[in-house]
């Protein structure tokens, strides 16, 4: 089955991503960490059966490898003032593919291939819960469902349990539960994960250099 992978993504400038990683790290250390999460990501996107792998950007992109990966996406310009309206016009955007979308963000570099294809799997919607009480995937049939979306708050510990509120009258499948990456506690718990990845190198890197 064909789906749309979609990934909500901004530009890894310092100063402007990752600001809670702000100290220890530097901004141009946390815009590194931000780079690395989303190259790693973008790689399982891309080795994911049956996905297309679309790029919701906010900001523009500096960095080389970064403009490298995502020349094998299609990308998209995040559109809106909130952040629930940016995840609205996106999903509204993909809406021309159709197919159903799996949404998730730049914050989870220890997705899989395996585990996206799996997660792909769902009859009218899905959810993923994080840790920290929001989401990291969402899941439609109908992309233009994300409407409900404008009405959640976002960015707070019940976030995860408004949206599912807002999915009432879907069928949900219950994904599996990730950590995302806002604090120093969380990188260093996801790069412990996936320890071969770009996004635990640069944290052994950023690290070894501190010493």
């Amino acid at each position: 089955m064909r789906f749309c992978l979609l990934i909500m993504a901004k530009s890894p400038v310092p100063g402007q991503v990752k600001t809670r990683l702000c100290p220890p790290l530097t901004p141009e250390e946390a815009a590194d960490v931000a780079a690395a999460a989303l190259l790693d990501t973008v790689e399982a996107a891309l080795s994911t059966p049956g996905a297309v792998p679309v790029v919701a950007l906010a900001g523009v992109v500096r960095r080389e490898d970064v403009r490298d990966a995502l020349a094998e996406c299609v990308v998209i310009p995040q559109r809106g003032q909130t952040f629930a309206d940016r995840l609205v016009h996106a999903h509204a955007d993909v809406a021309r593919f159709g197919m159903p979308v799996l949404q998730i963000g730049m914050d989870t570099p220890q997705v899989t291939p395996s585990l996206l294809e799996s997660c792909a799997q769902f009859d009218e919607a899905a959810l993923g819960f994080a840790l920290d009480g929001g989401w990291w995937a969402l899941g439609l049939r109908d992309p233009l469902r994300a409407e409900v979306l404008r009405d959640v708050p976002m960015s707070r510990a019940d976030t995860g349990a408004r949206t599912l509120e807002a999915l009432h009258g879907l069928k949900v499948r219950n994904l599996p539960i990730l950590s995302d990456v806002d604090t120093m506690a969380d990188a260093r718990a996801v790069a412990a994960q996936v320890p071969d990845g770009r996004f635990a190198n640069t944290l052994t890197e950023l690290a070894a250099v501190a010493r």
